[in-house]
């Protein structure tokens, strides 16, 4: 790990090196300026016209963001009808040229404005900030759908595993930082420094996250890491302010206890699956001794899901909250294993999000997560997943194409005898 570290810690400096291309005053509205940067004028001074037109953007009220949007949706669209002849005629005559012709007309303007916008020092994280606007348009404007999906087609190349940096965040990281890792903790809220540096400090508590050079401030996405020597079965043994620190030579468990996302602009670009299996392959040769790699999950569905089982006295006692422990793991492994939605995949999206990757659901846990929200979503339940690396590939490909939930021989066991007790209430 130490090499990829230093790695980063270079990269890091090398891009934090102050550089920016300031904007100019230009009077012409932005669409107009937009049009420049199109032009043969955006060949000749492109960085000027695209800072003033991302500084413009800054400066827009809400409504007339919508007008821009839907410029770029409209004005900046497919000639429909020029790609269909271009089509025909590459059908005719499949030679480079109009294969070119083709590509070309194929293309949005709108990708390749986004393409000059991106010039200027800073402009990645501002292209990303305007993502989150049009997310917030798109509810109401459903048409602006199509450029979303330029934008999305664009950062997932920008975004790719090739560009993204990995970093350790411990306790000698700047504060900027520090203070960004409390803001995006998206799973077990950071409740103050306190509480951050039981998570950063220890050395059986790790935390990693990926950095793109262009925004060398703001991670991407980062994971929170316990080093252990028993499988935890709840949140409290991993955060409480009163447990002993392991010497990590004792370690023989890696637990992926909060894994939060950073960038609303990067919605629908995946980064938790390579931040996982990245982490996993180097702390593998870091620390040889861990054998396991697991998470301890929350099941934010679960509760909603039983709240619709109106016939189901096992789901109702779990939400009046006298069942058993025991029937609270079963009403938990019953929901990841069958719950699915009319695609086939499951109901639970922190289940989904897993079981893409390739992880097992492993283990489930009663009286895991006693907070107000862990109680509200799940009545306490939580749930390992496995990660083991020689078989996440086959199950990421079994789930993808066949919706199939890998699951431990004990979490079957309970599913299954959460039908049982289905069928015997039927029965009587």
């Amino acid at each position: 790990m130490q090499r990829n570290r230093i790695l980063g810690d270079i990269l890091s400096t090398l891009f934090e090196r102050p550089f920016t291309f300031a904007a100019r005053e230009d009077r012409r509205d932005i669409k107009d300026l937009c049009n420049a940067l199109m032009s043969a004028e955006g060949e000749v001074s492109g960085l000027r016209l695209a800072a003033t037109i991302l500084q413009q953007y800054r400066n827009l009220p809400d409504e007339t963001k919508l007008e821009f949007f839907k410029f770029l949706n409209d004005e900046m669209e497919i000639d429909a009808d020029r790609l269909a002849e271009l089509a025909k005629q590459y059908a005719d005559d499949p030679n480079p040229q109009n294969y070119a012709d083709l590509v070309a007309a194929s293309e949005p303007r709108r990708q390749e404005l986004l393409r000059r916008l991106n010039q200027p020092a800073e402009a990645t994280a501002a292209i990303v900030q305007m993502r989150v606007d049009l997310l917030a348009l798109v509810k109401e404007h459903p048409e602006l759908g199509r450029t979303d999906m330029d934008f999305v087609h664009l950062l997932r190349s920008w975004f790719n595993r090739g560009f993204l940096v990995l970093r350790q965040i411990n306790w000698d990281t700047p504060a900027r930082l520090l203070d960004k890792i409390v803001a995006y903790e998206a799973v077990h809220a950071i409740n103050d420094w306190d509480d951050l540096r039981r998570r950063l400090y220890p050395p059986d508590r790790q935390c990693f996250a990926f950095f793109h050079p262009s925004m060398p401030d703001e991670p991407l996405i980062f994971v929170e890491l316990a080093l252990t020597d028993t499988l935890p079965g709840s949140i409290d043994a991993v955060l409480s302010d009163d447990r002993e620190a392991l010497d990590v030579e004792d370690a023989k468990i890696g637990v992926f206890y909060s894994i939060s996302n950073c960038q609303k602009g990067l919605k629908g670009i995946s980064f938790g699956n390579l931040l996982i299996k990245q982490v996993v392959t180097e702390l593998s040769q870091d620390f040889p001794q861990v054998d396991m790699f697991v998470t301890l999950s929350p099941i934010p569905g679960m509760n909603r899901w039983l709240e619709k089982q109106t016939e189901d006295e096992l789901a109702k006692s779990v939400l009046d909250g006298t069942a058993q422990p025991e029937d609270v793991r079963k009403a938990a492994a019953h929901y990841l294993v069958y719950a699915k939605r009319s695609d086939g995949f499951p109901v639970d999206p922190v289940a989904r999000f897993h079981l893409g990757n390739g992880a097992e659901v492993h283990a489930t846990h009663a009286n895991a997560d006693m907070t107000e929200k862990g109680l509200a979503q799940s009545s306490g339940a939580m749930v390992n997943y496995l990660y083991k690396l020689s078989q996440t590939e086959r199950n990421h490909e079994n789930f993808a194409t066949r919706m199939e939930v890998v699951a431990s021989r004990p979490v079957k066991n309970l599913a299954d005898a959460a039908n049982q007790t289905k069928r015997k209430e039927v029965s009587q």
